[in-house]
């Protein structure tokens, strides 16, 4: 009873400790911009007016705002690239750690830009919790997909959703204006996010670092035996740990028939690599894809239409904490559903109702535009139901198939391929979205509505069902669709690492 009680126990102080200053970060960084955008701008026009003499343009106040959110997608990018070798160089669970430095770094800056009177430390600060999030997005998932068990897998990968989703339902509450969301508190809004992280810092290094990577990576197979006991409850399983003998074996034959370095993937390499071609665009059309569908875009657009709607200015705000409501429901139904239903499931299952949702959003923003009565509150239920959708199925399952299609050597380069994809979509709809509207009017959701279909009908095409299989079971369906013809060796494990490990 001990060993059954023990393992869940463990393994959820690990996720929560590792997703508080994680991928909930992210969520409560992208929310927690918005209240204080009026104040903002204020004070970037009144430091530029104490500085010159001269006050800013309307236009050219939008600019620099527009640059101080886009400094978060730039540094997400960035900090998608260093995920890769953070993760290899010191283990998934001491990139996390360092991780934080980059968002108390910014606290600081956030903290005396005012007193400075330089907006511009503003765009430093957004930039490095950007960095903050583009790496705890891709090292987040990896740590928690090679720590879980086959069975509980998708469902503790899935909980870096649920945080995600947390992030942006508490980001909006804590910007209200009766709490952190008026002109005096807003630099203490954008600085609140030095909490979290220090949470991590102190519950952390308590718990232990992934097994795959001590055993795969570094070849400490007794620190491997202690961590996967301890997630375990006390005994490491024999067949878990055969399964990454298993793999480091397959691995290490594979880099021998290339002639490089086990280790070496590089996304370069990821690239050249014919038998990786088929996981790579997958991963790669689900990280793209999780931004391009408008998620984010509904989120903008649905201050304007609960204005529509004739909520009151004042009572916006209170009606948005919905939409964080919404996603937060949705993931943490998906990740009570992930393991029964699939991955492949909820993803395409997202995207078609997604699909459908768009369509009738489009045709009731326009009827609304005609004055149709009933419309605002018909397109109300539409952003909700968006959401939901959105959380149900894209929003988790995009994390986990990284981890769950590549191996241990290849996970690092794909997590940054996939970060890369994602940050980039989301730097170009936050900027084009804007010149969407202008030129689309009611139409502007049109284009996420073909993402949303293209994006149902490619993975419901091309990607198998992961759901409790093994990564050889795995690259068996992929090697498929590969086209590979050579005789992939058998992953087994010779009798003599079986009895070391036994012994």
């Amino acid at each position: 009873e001990e060993t059954s009680k023990a393992p869940g126990r463990t393994l959820a102080l690990t996720v929560c400790s590792a997703a508080i200053g994680g991928t909930f970060q992210y969520g409560y960084n992208i929310s927690i911009i918005n209240a204080p955008t009026t104040y903002i701008q204020v004070f970037i026009n009144d430091t530029y007016m104490e500085r010159w003499g001269v006050a800013l343009d309307t236009p050219q106040v939008t600019l620099v705002w527009t640059i101080i959110v886009s400094a978060f997608s730039l540094g997400g990018w960035i900090g998608a690239l260093l995920a890769g070798p953070l993760a290899v160089r010191f283990g998934r669970k001491k990139s996390l750690l360092l991780n934080n430095s980059f968002l108390f770094v910014s606290t600081a800056f956030v903290l005396t830009c005012r007193a400075a009177k330089l907006f511009e430390m503003l765009i430093f600060a957004r930039f490095l919790v950007g960095m903050n999030a583009g790496v705890s997005m891709n090292v987040q998932p990896m740590y928690f997909g090679e720590s879980a068990p086959k069975h509980l897998r998708g469902a503790v990968a899935f909980s870096s959703a649920v945080f995600t989703a947390f992030g942006i339902f508490l980001g909006q509450v804590v910007g209200l204006t009766e709490l952190l969301g008026t002109e005096p508190l807003w630099p203490y809004l954008l600085a609140s996010n030095a909490l979290p992280g220090l949470i991590q810092l102190l519950t952390l290094p308590w718990f232990p670092e992934s097994p795959r990577y001590l055993l795969i990576d570094r070849g400490d197979r007794e620190a491997c035996v202690r961590a996967l006991g301890r997630l375990r409850g006390g005994v490491a399983p024999v067949s878990e740990i055969e399964e990454m003998l298993e793999e480091q074996q397959q691995q290490n034959s594979s880099a021998l028939e290339s002639g490089s370095a086990a280790s070496a993937t590089t996304p370069l390499t990821l690239f050249k690599n014919r038998n990786l071609r088929s996981q790579l665009r997958t991963v790669m059309a689900a990280s793209s894809a999780m931004m391009l569908c408008g998620n984010d875009s509904f989120y903008f657009y649905a201050t304007y239409i609960f204005l529509g709607a004739g909520i009151p200015p004042e009572k916006v705000q209170y009606i948005t904490i919905g939409t964080g409501a919404s996603e937060l429901t949705a993931a943490i139904l998906s990740n009570l559903l992930i393991e029964r239903v699939g991955r492949r499931s909820l993803l395409v299952g997202g995207y078609c109702l997604m699909s459908c949702w768009t369509v009738v959003f489009t045709v009731a923003l326009n009827l609304q535009s005609r004055g149709v009565a009933g419309m605002p509150y018909l397109s109300m239920a539409c952003v909700f139901a968006y959401i939901l959708s959105f959380g149900l199925g894209p929003a988790g399952v995009t994390g986990i198939l990284p981890a769950e299609i590549f191996d241990q050597g290849a996970r690092p380069a794909a997590y940054m391929v996939a970060g890369s994809c994602m940050w980039i979509s989301l730097l170009l709809v936050g900027m084009l979205f804007p010149f969407i509207v202008n030129s689309l009017g009611d139409f502007c959701f049109l284009p996420f509505l073909g993402v949303c279909l293209v994006s149902a009908v490619f993975f419901g095409l091309t990607l198998p069902e992961t759901k409790g299989k093994t990564l050889g079971e795995i690259t068996a369906e992929f090697d498929r669709k590969n086209g590979v013809r050579k005789e992939r060796r058998e992953m087994q494990v010779d009798k003599s690492i079986k009895e070391q490990y036994q012994l």
